[in-house]
C-alpha cells in the first residue's frame, strides 16, 4: 500500500524485504557502520524462514520514496510475543496487563535476533534527514493507530540516532552490553598489559590449556573460509541452544547455508580442531565484521574442552582484530565471562512509544530512575574490572 504523505513524496509498507531491490536498499545501508541492515544479511532472515510471520516476526518494513527512488526505509516487525529481542521488556507487559491495556501487537524496529548496536533508519545520503525522520515517525504512528498496535520499540540504536528519535517524542530507555576497544595495540601481549597481574596470568593459563588439551584453532575469514564450514555453523549454534538457552533457537540451518556466497565477505570463523583431525571441527565461533567493527554471534562445540570457549569467541577474535584494524569487538549477548577480559559494561539503548495514554504517562514517570540504576549498575562492573590501576582509570573516564 502507497500513501502520499507530501506532494513529493509516498511512503509505502513491505511485507518482505525483496519487494525493494537490493541495489536501491544496500545505498541507504552500506554506508552505515552496522552490517546487520544490509539488504543480503535481513532478506536472509526471512527467506530461511527465521523471521516470518509463523515465528512471530511480521515483517512490516517501511519505506519513503521520492517519486520511484528510495530515500527513506526501516525494517520493522509486528510481534505478538517479546522473544529473540535481547531486550527484556516483561516487565512493561505485566505492567499492561495490570492496568488491562493489552500490550501484543507491538511495533518493533531491530535486526531480528541481534543484539548489536546500530539500528536506526536508512535515509539516503544528501536528504534532510529531520524532514524524512518526522515523515517516517508520523507514517509509523499513522500505521500503529490504524491496527490498535499498543506501541512502538526500537532496540539496540544507534547513539546518534537517539538523540534524532527524541526530538521526535521517543523515550530512551538505558542498558548495557560488554564491548572490548582496540586502544593501540600492536599485538596481543599490548592487550594483556592492561589487566593486573594475577588476571593476565589466568589468560596465559587458559590459551595454554587449549594447546595442552591438543587442539589447534584456525581464523577463516571471507572467501578462505571453505564452503563445507558453512553447514557446521548451525550444527555447533543448535548445539549451544540445546545446552543452554532452551526455545531460543531462532534461526534455520538455512540461514547459515545461504551466507555462501553472498554474505561469505563480512563472515569470520575460528575453527577449532583436534591434532589428528583438521577437517571435522569441534568447536567454532562465528563472527561477523564491517569496516572496524567485529561482531561475535554465536558459539558451540561437540565436546567440552578446557577454556576453549575463551580462546574461540574472546582470544583469537581479539588476537585477529588487533592484526587487522579492528577498533571495536562486540562479543554478543551475556557478560559473566567477557568483563574478566577486558569488556568492560557500555551503556546502550532502546527506545519507546506507547499509544495507550496512562502507560506513556508512567514511562515517562520512572524511566529517569529505571536508567540511573542502570548506569549504577554499568559503574559497580566497571569498579571491579581486573585492570590495572591506570587502564581502571581510563576505562571509566
Amino acid at each position: 500500500m502507497v500513501e502520499q504523505v507530501k506532494p513529493q513524496y509516498s511512503v509505502s509498507w513491505i511485507t518482505k524485504i525483496a519487494e525493494i531491490p537490493q541495489a536501491e536498499w544496500d545505498a541507504l545501508a552500506l554506508p552505515l557502520a552496522t552490517p546487520f541492515l544490509e539488504w543480503e544479511w535481513l532478506n536472509n532472515i526471512e527467506t530461511s524462514k527465521s523471521a516470518i510471520p509463523r515465528t512471530g516476526w511480521q515483517p512490516c518494513h517501511l519505506a519513503v520514496w521520492r517519486g520511484r527512488t528510495l530515500i527513506g526505509a526501516a525494517p520493522l516487525y509486528v510481534k505478538g510475543h517479546s522473544y529473540g529481542e535481547f531486550v527484556f521488556d516483561h516487565q512493561w507487559a505485566d505492567l499492561s496487563h495490570r492496568l488491562g491495556v493489552p500490550y501484543y501487537p507491538k511495533m518493533l524496529g531491530m535486526t531480528p535476533f541481534t543484539p548489536a548496536v546500530g539500528y536506526r533508519f536508512l535515509i539516503a545520503p544528501g536528504e534532510d534527514e529531520d524532514e524524512i525522520t518526522q515523515i517516517m515517525v508520523a507514517a509509523v504512528d499513522h500505521f500503529c493507530d490504524r491496527n490498535r498496535i499498543s506501541g512502538c520499540n526500537f532496540l539496540f540504536v544507534d547513539p546518534q540516532w537517539r538523540e534524532v528519535m527524541e526530538r521526535n517524542g521517543f523515550i530512551s530507555w538505558q542498558h548495557h552490553g560488554y564491548i572490548w576497544s582496540n586502544r593501540n595495540f600492536n599485538s596481543f601481549d599490548d592487550y594483556l598489559k592492561m589487566f593486573n597481574t594475577k588476571q593476565r596470568k589466568n589468560i596465559k593459563q587458559e590459551r595454554k590449556a587449549v594447546a595442552k588439551a591438543g587442539l589447534q584453532v584456525k581464523v577463516f575469514n571471507g572467501r578462505e573460509i571453505p564452503r563445507h564450514l558453512y553447514p557446521y555453523i548451525y550444527r555447533f549454534y543448535s548445539s549451544t541452544c540445546d545446552k543452554f538457552y532452551w526455545g531460543s533457537k531462532y534461526l534455520t540451518r538455512k540461514f547459515f547455508e545461504q551466507l555462501y556466497p553472498n554474505y561469505r565477505d563480512r563472515v569470520l570463523l575460528v575453527v577449532a580442531y583436534t591434532e589428528n583431525n583438521d577437517s571435522r571441527p569441534v568447536g567454532m565461533s562465528f563472527c561477523l565484521h564491517k569496516g572496524e567493527n567485529l561482531y561475535g554471534r554465536y558459539w558451540g562445540c561437540l565436546e567440552e574442552y578446557d577454556c576453549l570457549h575463551f580462546e574461540a569467541c574472546y582470544y583469537k577474535p581479539i588476537e585477529w582484530a588487533i592484526a587487522n584494524g579492528i577498533k571495536m569487538y562486540d562479543p554478543g549477548a551475556g557478560g559473566r565471562h567477557k568483563k574478566r577480559r577486558g569488556f568492560p559494561a557500555t551503556a546502550n539503548h532502546s527506545l519507546h512509544r506507547f499509544y495507550n495514554r496512562r502507560m506513556s504517562q508512567i514511562l515517562q514517570n520512572y524511566i529517569d530512575e529505571v536508567n540511573q540504576m542502570e548506569q549504577a549498575e554499568i559503574e559497580a562492573i566497571n569498579n571491579d574490572l581486573p585492570f590495572n590501576k591506570q587502564e581502571i582509570n581510563f576505562s571509566l573516564d
